[in-house]
């Protein structure tokens, strides 16, 4: 070995490095070197990926970070003075060093930060041990005094850092890179090492592979800093040179100064840093009276039993199963893991914060049941401890924790108060430049024409893992463009070599860890806005031994608290929603009515269908629809319907099967059922059937080709032991086990486990049944949990006047803060109001309870204060109704607040000076009040005083401008507000958005127009951007110059439209509509006046579209119509379907099933006309504008 690289700069360099760790280790080793350094600015985040990426290829990996130091100390944060930092780059050469690095670099973030993450020479001084330092590239302090000019600076700077470090721990770094200035920075240094005895060392600040990806590179500091490679003005390094160079290169570049070339042998040798993985460093728990922690945790696993009500003597399963969970637990070493977990659970329950009844694998364990940790029997359902946890598993157990998302940052308090605040931090998540978005963001930095970037972002097709060598196989029109044109072939490349990397760090939703010692022994920290996190994500941290758990706030915790808080309020009854009968039919009735909304995982429009198709009755088919609705089980759904409905004919392949596929009608749905499968046919432990499962799911095919044959024949060592017995020894023949086999290796990728949905489900039967037995409390809990989203309450709101609840606006006499139950209605909360602060709320609430109801708007004004009350803030409650109570005109009330409002601050002022106001002379008659002198107005008209609601409120609440549109609406779109709002998103409630949704598909939207902006293109023409509210909520509209020059005449505010167009799905934006044809939305039975197409004639460059019509007799909750409903999702595509259903009178009722669209084929119309009839199936086709 002659040379290793010392200064090397990764892909965590944020937007600064363009060296893929792994490319980087392979390239290392290809260049004939057996070392190298990872030194990122200022952080860590690369390390461990680093470290067991080199180690894996036999490459000795050194731990280092080119920091930044402050120009006077890390605390001196003063604009101008402290904005520019120097560069150091330190390397670990001992474990030591490596752990006094995570101090340095923690401490620049937690105490340095201002811009960059800081240290200064204290901190140096504090933790220089089994630390090697380099004096960095121009920007280093000692280079920069040179350059200034400061040749004394320089030494002085030297000689100190010399000291710091020790002698032959400090290297003046020399760098020949092409650059000019650098000459002189050498030739500064060589002096300085003459003068003062410090060694030189050779690096080359390699930002990127090889000298080819230097644009790569550039681009990529242009994406930083949002800049174009064109601009003359951008950051540049003005060299191709810094790559990772072969120690030739090096050797030639330094063959004047060969001792600096040496020295990177010597440092190299001199760094020996190992980092230890799955050791654990839990922190202990202290245990009262110091009892022995095990012995602890069993009793307080006993009392759980009986708090549980579970008689383990007369059902010794539970005793076996107990006593088994706890010998592993003890065995793995994790009794204090399971008592710091129950501990703060403990916290949470007894002061009052709501805790979900379990989280993934851990609801599988009795213990964790016991404790209180979850709340759903893992016996009962069948769940499997070893899912969670088994001797054989080498990954810590993960217990994630859903609390009241109001209150989750009180437990994460009480366990920082607990362990200490040095030993608990959150965690850091990294976001990455996936296929489109690294698309866009090197087209930008290109300065290629927005239009062309965009053409080819969207030709990646839209969905999870996808990337650019993927898209460019599954699509051939982007192949085509590729390989046809110069400038996409070179988007496209410079695209590839940066996608995948990390482009920011932020701070995970959930995750938190605690440690043993304080946290940087072990990781480095940093902050993120004000939250302290780890520089390592969840997964290393795992692997280095840390307690890791998810503090889950999930708002569907705090929508049940509320409800029960309403209902006994409103009815004097305490709820236990953890002890309802989960039997109760008229809960299962109502989610299979499809009355969803608000119920946790089932309120998504697919979901909700699936719902009615499969009518539950069971907790087990609650489970199993949230384990079958998603991508890849989604394909069973017809079979599991089928076999539900008709149990005659479920056949199973062997009968060993049926016992464990029974609870699913002949399916396997679960990953538990694949770990059953193995066990019981073919003589698998439960720790090694957990392995095989996760082989399955992760498709390592290897490992599946060895599997099958010791599922099939078992496994038998040298000396004739059965090890494992087979499928055959335990009479399954070799074809039906392969066949079996092929079945868990189809569905083990795909496969829920039912610990999750299991629990999952128990939370939506809660929901449920309060959403059935307490419907008004439970949906005004809803409406308080989604305060401040307009759309969400918008639909809320139509969804409980669905259930027939009515919801009314503010009322000075009746409203709290958030909406609450009056007399069975609910009432919106005042301080959802425009410019009614909470403040104003609790003022106007404590008010009314001393001095009871307010009289009339008068004696409001009297009484209210005017520091919250101003006259503003008054005129908004008279827009949304708010005074509406007292009988009097909200016209009248606007023509004369202001003047009543002062008249009546001014008599308060009158009384508290002891002075009589005018109504109040000795002698006088007593005069009129003002508030009965109201000018005789008419009322506002009803559209006014609806806009005026909306104006206030964000929603209608008394009406709506559509409702005598509703049924037009509804039989001409396919789509509307909410598929918009919700699409892309997986809400917690199940609500995953419009799954058919997709780019450049044909759509029908209908609204009122209530916004219309204009803008000029380039080419001088006027184009717009129009905001379309429909019943739910609203949706933009983007109209370009030619559609908006036909159909200007009907684009214009407060219009009721129909509008066709196409969707526009942009990454991390709402879809839009590309507006094509616009026409009036009228009553059926309006006369036609013309003008639908803005006075133009027929629509010009027309297309054909195409809807499919099915007309049926047959009743709606029939099988035939199910299974239909199946198929339909089974060909999905982009044309829409419409039922037209007779019932016995005659009467035709026509639906549009928006969420399925279809691909038509032969063999669908086929389908299609054998239920049907021929006569009854047509794909009709219709006139739109042509894009």
């Amino acid at each position: 070995m002659s040379f290793v690289h010392l200064h090397v700069h990764t892909e965590y360099s944020l937007l600064d490095g363009a060296n893929r760790i792994r490319d980087l280790i392979a390239r290392t080793a290809e260049l004939g070197m057996d070392s190298i350094a990872i030194t990122d600015h200022g952080v860590m985040y690369g390390v461990v990926d680093f470290y067991k990426e080199a180690v894996k290829n036999g490459i000795k990996p050194i731990i280092g970070c080119e920091v930044y130091t402050a120009r006077r100390t890390r605390f001196d944060k003063q604009p101008g003075l402290d904005s520019d930092q120097g560069h150091l780059v330190l390397l670990a050469k001992d474990n030591e060093g490596y752990r006094n690095l995570m101090k340095i670099v923690s401490i620049g973030f937690v105490e340095g930060f201002y811009y960059k993450p800081r240290i200064d020479m204290e901190v140096l001084e504090k933790y220089s041990d089994g630390i090697i330092a380099l004096s960095a590239c121009m920007s280093g302090d000692i280079p920069s005094a040179i350059l200034d000019g400061n040749y004394e600076k320089a030494r002085e700077k030297a000689l100190a850092l010399n000291r710091i470090f020790g002698q032959g721990n400090f290297y003046l770094e020399l760098q020949n890179n092409g650059i000019k200035e650098q000459n002189l920075v050498n030739q500064g240094l060589i002096r300085l090492s003459e003068e003062a005895g410090i060694p030189l060392v050779a690096t080359n600040d390699a930002h990127y592979l090889r000298r080819g990806d230097a644009l790569a590179h550039e681009v990529l500091l242009c994406i930083q800093t949002g800049k174009k490679i064109t601009d003359e003005d951008r950051m540049r390094f003005d060299s191709d040179q810094l790559y990772l160079k072969s120690p030739e290169e090096m050797e030639e570049a330094f063959r004047n100064i060969p001792e600096a070339i040496a020295n990177t042998v010597r440092i190299a040798e001199s760094c020996n840093v190992e980092l230890e993985f799955n050791k654990l460093h839990l922190p202990g728990f202290v245990v009262p009276d110091n009892r022995d922690p095990y012995e602890y945790l069993c009793s307080l696993c006993e009392e759980g039993l009986k708090w549980r009500c579970v008689d383990a003597e007369s059902i010794p399963e539970y005793r076996q199963r107990l006593e088994y969970e706890l010998q592993v637990i003890r065995q793995m070493g994790y009794v204090d893991y399971f008592l710091i977990v129950w501990d703060f659970i403990r916290y949470a329950r007894e002061n009052g914060i709501r805790v979900g009844p379990g989280r993934g694998s851990a609801a599988g364990s009795l213990v964790a049941y016991t404790l209180g940790i979850t709340s759903i029997d893992p016996i009962r359902y069948n769940l499997l401890f070893e899912r969670f946890l088994n001797p054989e598993r080498v990954t810590m157990p993960d217990i994630d924790i859903d609390f009241c998302y109001e209150r989750r940052s009180e437990v994460i308090d009480y366990v920082i108060n607990k362990y200490g605040e040095d030993k608990v931090a959150q965690i850091i998540t990294f976001g990455t430049m996936a296929a489109r978005a690294v698309i866009r963001d090197v087209g930008r930095a290109l300065d290629i024409p927005y239009a062309e970037v965009d053409q080819t972002a969207k030709m990646i097709p839209y969905q999870l893992g996808m990337t650019i060598d993927k898209a460019l196989e599954l699509n051939p029109d982007l192949r085509l463009k590729y390989e046809d044109d110069e400038k996409t072939a070179e988007l496209i490349n410079t695209a590839k070599l940066l996608e995948g990397m990390p482009r920011h760090a932020s701070t995970h939703a959930a995750g938190v860890v605690i440690s043993k010692e304080p946290i940087t022994e072990y990781v480095p920290l940093q902050k993120n806005d004000e939250s302290i996190t780890t520089q390592f994500p969840m997964g290393h941290l795992e692997e280095l031994g840390l307690l890791k758990m998810d503090f889950l706030g999930l708002r569907t915790l705090t929508v049940i608290r509320d409800a029960v808080d309403l209902i006994y309020k409103n009815h004097g009854i305490k709820v236990d929603t953890d002890n309802l009968d989960m039997n109760d039919p008229n809960v299962y009735k109502l989610i299979g009515e499809g009355r969803t909304a608000g119920i946790f995982q089932l309120e998504s429009a697919g979901m909700t269908q699936f719902m009615k198709e499969l009518q539950p009755t069971s907790l087990e088919d609650v489970i199993a629809g949230i384990s079958l609705y998603r991508p890849g089980p989604m394909d069973s759904i017809p079979k599991y319907l089928r076999n539900k409905n008709n149990p005659d004919q479920i056949t199973y392949e062997h009968p060993l099967l049926e016992d464990i596929l029974d609870v699913t009608y002949g399916c396997i749905v679960y990953q538990e059922q694949v770990m059953q499968i193995v066990r019981d046919l073919a003589g698998y432990s439960y720790g090694r059937s957990d392995l095989v499962r996760r082989a399955m799911s992760k498709k390592k095919h290897d490992v599946m080709l060895k599997e099958r044959e010791n599922f099939i024949y078992g496994i038998v060592d040298d000396d004739g032991n059965v090890l494992v017995e087979g499928a055959v020894r335990n009479g399954v023949d070799e074809k039906t086990a392969d066949r079996i086999f092929d079945q868990m290796v189809d569905f083990a990728s795909y496969a829920f486990n039912k610990s999750h949905a299991a629990a999952y489900a128990v939370v939506a039967y809660q929901t449920a049944w309060l959403k059935y037995y307490y419907p008004v409390e439970f949906m005004a809990a809803t409406l308080n949990s989604y305060m401040g989203n307009s759309s969400k309450i918008s639909y809320y709101v139509h969804e409980c006047k669905q259930e027939g609840i009515d919801v009314l606006p503010p009322d000075v006499n009746e409203s709290d803060v958030k909406f609450t139950v009056v007399n069975g209605k609910i009432r919106f909360g005042m301080a959802a109001v425009k410019n009614v602060g909470e403040n104003a709320v609790r003022e106007l609430i404590d008010e009314r309870s001393k001095g009871g109801p307010f009289k009339s708007f008068y004696d409001f004004c009297e009484r209210i204060g005017e520091r919250d009350f101003n006259k503003r803030c008054v005129e908004s409650l008279i827009k949304c109704g708010a005074f509406d109570s007292f009988g009097v005109y909200r016209s009248s009330m606007m023509a004369v607040y202001e003047k009543l409002i002062d008249s009546a601050q001014q008599n308060k002022r009158n009384r508290v000076e002891g002075q009589l106001s005018l109504f109040e002379m000795p002698g006088q008659m007593q005069a009129v009040k003002p508030e009965e002198n109201y000018p005789d107005l008419k009322e506002f008209s009803r559209k006014m005083l609806l806009s005026m609601e909306k104006e206030m409120l964000g929603l209608y609440i008394s009406g709506h401008p559509l409702d005598e549109f509703k049924d037009e609406l509804m039989e001409q779109i396919t789509i509307d507000s909410t598929d918009i709002s919700s699409f892309g998103t997986e809400g917690e409630n199940g609500s995953s958005g419009a799954v058919g949704l997709i780019d450049g598909m044909l759509v029908t939207v209908g609204g009122i127009i209530t916004e219309v902006k204009t803008k000029t293109t380039r080419s001088n023409n006027l184009m717009a951007f129009i905001t379309l509210e429909d019943l739910y909520g609203s949706m933009e509209i983007i109209v370009f110059p030619t559609v908006l020059k036909k159909y200007r005449s009907l684009l214009s505010g407060e219009n009721a439209v129909i509008i066709e167009g196409h969707i526009s799905i942009k990454e991390e934006e709402l879809p839009k509509i590309i507006c094509e044809n616009v026409r009036m939305l009228k009553k059926k039975d309006a006369p036609d006046m013309g003008g639908n197409n803005g006075g133009n004639g027929a629509p010009s460059e027309a297309e054909w579209y195409k809807i499919l019509y099915i007309k049926s007799d047959i009743p709606q909750d029939s099988d035939v119509m199910k299974s239909t409903i199946s198929l339909l999702k089974y060909f999905n595509g982009k044309i829409p379907v419409v039922f037209c259903h007779t019932d016995s009178t005659g009467n035709i009722t026509r639906s549009n099933l928006r969420e399925y669209h279809v691909e038509w084929c032969e063999t669908l119309e086929r389908e299609l006309m054998e239920r049907f009839g021929e006569d009854n199936v047509k794909l009709v086709r219709k006139l739109a504008q042509k894009r």
